[in-house]
C-alpha cells in the first residue's frame, strides 16, 4: 500500500534561514552570497527570508548571533575566576569564528545584541569586577579581549582564505563600500 502521508516541508524561521545562509557563506564565500541564492537553498522563493528578516543587513546581523550562540557561554567556567573564564570565552570566540573564515567579517563588522550576548558581556563584567575590577575597567578588558580576539581571527581567515583576500575585504563592505561599524 502507498504511503499517503504528505511530504514535509521544513518551517521556516529566523534561526533556520541563518543556519542555512552561514552554510551557503561557508561553501561559496561571503562575496558571492545573494538572496536569490539563498532561496534557492531554502527551496523556496527568494523574497521568503524578507518576512523573516528585514534585509540583507538584518540577515547578517541574524548570522552574527547565530555564531555567538554557538560559543555556548553558559558553559564558560564562571565559578573559576576572570582568567580561566576570559582565555576560555577568547578561545571558544577564536575557534567559532575560524570555523567559518568567510563569515568572519560579518561577524566583525556588527555589535551582537543578541540576549545571550548581552547577558554574557554582563556576566564577564560581573566576573571581572567580583574579581578587583572597577566597573570601567571590567567593561575595557571585556572589549578589549573581544576585539583583540576578533581581530586574531580576521588575521587567521585571511591567512586561510589565502588568494580570496579581496573577495573577503568586498564581503566586508558588503560590496556596497560600506561597513556596519562596532560602537
Amino acid at each position: 500500500m502507498a504511503d499517503r502521508t504528505p511530504p514535509t516541508r521544513t518551517v521556516l524561521n529566523r534561526g533556520y534561514i541563518a543556519a542555512v545562509a552561514l552554510e551557503l557563506i561557508d561553501r561559496i564565500g561571503l562575496a558571492k552570497f545573494s538572496m536569490r541564492k539563498l532561496g534557492a537553498e531554502l527551496g523556496a522563493d527568494p523574497m521568503a527570508a524578507y518576512r523573516h528578516f528585514t534585509d540583507q543587513e538584518d540577515l547578517y546581523d541574524g548570522i552574527a548571533e547565530l555564531l555567538f550562540d554557538r560559543l555556548d557561554t553558559d558553559s564558560l567556567p564562571w565559578a573559576k575566576g576572570w582568567r580561566e573564564v576570559s582565555a576560555a570565552y577568547c578561545e571558544r570566540l577564536r575557534d567559532t569564528l575560524l570555523g567559518h573564515p568567510h563569515a568572519v567579517t560579518l561577524f566583525a563588522s556588527r555589535s551582537v545584541r543578541s540576549p545571550a550576548a548581552i547577558a554574557t558581556g554582563n556576566r564577564m563584567i560581573e566576573t571581572l569586577t567580583d574579581d578587583g575590577f572597577t566597573p570601567a575597567d571590567a567593561l575595557r578588558i571585556s572589549r578589549s579581549l573581544r576585539e583583540f580576539t576578533v581581530g586574531h581571527a580576521l588575521t587567521m581567515a585571511v591567512l586561510t582564505l589565502g588568494a580570496g583576500l579581496q573577495a573577503m575585504m568586498d564581503g566586508f563592505s558588503g560590496g556596497r563600500g560600506r561597513t556596519r561599524g562596532r560602537r
